[in-house]
């Protein structure tokens, strides 16, 4: 008998680990087969779920950047409550974080500032990202906290965390207070 596979589920699962994969090895120094042979399938069945690099890594662009909110009801929470899902998030993407940028300063490598704004990877990541955080501070300071968002990242992987996640927390909690 044929074997009965679930195409999307597996599209998810070698999904997954692309993302595992591209994180290690970046994103110009691999091809389909490279990728192929770390996933232990052959090229041509990587090709027959992913038409291209490209669309190998958009899945995973999609995959790492979906939020799932538990239904809370903001409104409802203090601003200290809220600041406190913040900095969950935050501690929560700083263990991938490391991974993450390197791979975003590979795939950004040869691209100018205006492709870079007009990356659907980055648009879908930076849309996402601003959707979570409107959802937890509202749309009025939403920007300035993603903008934060990754200033506090980025800062805390340079000094080696040293970078206080209490002082971030009292200056976001003075943000949302300003009327």
């Amino acid at each position: 008998m044929p074997k009965i596979i679930d195409h999307d589920a597996y599209r998810l699962v070698l999904t997954e680990k692309a993302v595992e994969i591209f994180a290690r090895y970046g994103y110009s120094g691999l091809g389909m087969r490279k990728i192929a042979e770390h996933l232990g399938i052959s090229k041509s069945a990587l090709y027959h779920y992913f038409p291209s690099k490209e669309a190998l890594f958009s899945a995973c662009t999609d995959l790492i950047t979906r939020f799932e909110m538990p239904a809370l009801d903001v409104s409802e929470m203090s601003i200290t409550e809220r600041v406190d899902l913040l900095m969950n998030l935050f501690q929560s993407m700083e263990g991938n974080f490391k991974g993450e940028l390197t791979l975003l300063l590979d795939y950004l490598r040869d691209m100018t500032p205006s492709q870079v704004a007009k990356d659907r990877n980055m648009q879908l990541a930076n849309k996402r990202y601003l959707q979570l955080v409107t959802e937890l501070v509202g749309s009025e300071h939403a920007e300035a906290v993603r903008c934060m968002m990754y200033g506090i990242l980025l800062q805390r992987f340079l000094d080696g965390r040293k970078t206080d996640f209490e002082v971030i927390r009292t200056a976001i909690h003075q943000l949302l207070q300003i009327p």
